[in-house]
C-alpha cells in the first residue's frame, strides 16, 4: 500500500518533505539523459548512412545502456526508501493519476533501452558501453523481426515515454504555480545553505 495518502500528507503551506539527495540526483540525471537521448534518436534516424551516423548511433546506445543501469539503481533505491508524503487535498483522481503515471514511467525506463538493445542484437549490431564493456546479444540475429517488430516497439515506447514525461512536467508545474502546494520542492535540488 502506498504511503502517499491524504491522511499522511503535509498541510498546505507547510515545508514540503524532500526526497533524499541520491534520489534527487538520479531523477535529474536520468531526466537529462532521456531528453538528450530522445532528441539524438530523432535526429539520427534522418541521417544518411555515414561515419557520422554510425558514431551518433554508438552515442545513442551508450546513453541507452547508461539509462538502463541508472534506472535499475533508481528502482532498487526507491524500493528501500519510502518517498516523501504528497500534499494534502489531492483528489482520488490526482492520486490515481500520480500512481499510474509513475508506474508507467518506471516500466518505460526499462522498456525503451531494452527494446533498443534487442533491436541492435537482432540486426547483428553489437551493443557496447563507451567502448569498454561489450554487452551480450539480447536476442538472436533476425533482420525481419528487428525491422517489423523491435524497431517500431523501441520507437513507440520512446514516444510514449516522451508523452508521459510531458504530462508529468505539466502536472508538476500545475501543482507549483496553481496549487502552490510545494510538490516541486520535494525533488528540486536543495540550495547550498539548505543542504549543509
Amino acid at each position: 500500500m502506498s504511503t502517499d495518502t491524504p491522511s499522511t500528507s503535509f498541510a498546505a503551506g507547510s515545508r514540503s518533505p524532500r526526497y533524499d539527495p541520491l534520489a534527487i540526483a538520479l531523477h535529474w540525471l536520468l531526466a537529462m539523459l532521456i531528453v538528450v537521448s530522445f532528441g539524438v534518436g530523432l535526429y539520427m534516424t534522418g541521417l544518411p548512412f555515414s561515419p557520422l551516423r554510425l558514431k551518433i548511433y554508438s552515442w545513442h546506445k551508450w546513453a541507452g545502456v547508461t539509462i538502463l543501469a541508472l534506472s535499475a539503481l533508481r528502482l532498487l533505491w526507491r524500493l528501500g526508501h519510502r518517498p516523501p508524503v504528497l500534499p494534502a487535498g489531492m483528489s482520488r483522481l490526482q492520486l490515481a493519476s500520480y500512481r499510474v503515471s509513475h508506474t508507467l514511467m518506471y516500466l518505460l525506463f526499462f522498456a525503451v533501452p531494452l527494446s533498443g538493445w534487442a533491436y541492435s542484437s537482432a540486426m547483428g549490431m553489437p551493443v557496447g558501453w563507451f567502448g569498454v564493456l561489450q554487452l551480450p546479444d539480447f536476442v538472436p540475429v533476425d533482420h525481419a523481426f528487428a525491422e517489423a517488430v523491435l524497431q517500431p516497439l523501441h520507437r513507440n515506447c520512446a514516444f510514449v515515454l516522451a508523452g508521459v514525461t510531458l504530462l508529468h512536467v505539466a502536472a508538476v508545474l500545475k501543482h507549483h504555480w496553481i496549487d502552490r502546494d510545494g510538490l516541486l520542492k520535494r525533488m528540486w535540488p536543495a540550495p547550498r545553505k539548505e543542504s549543509a
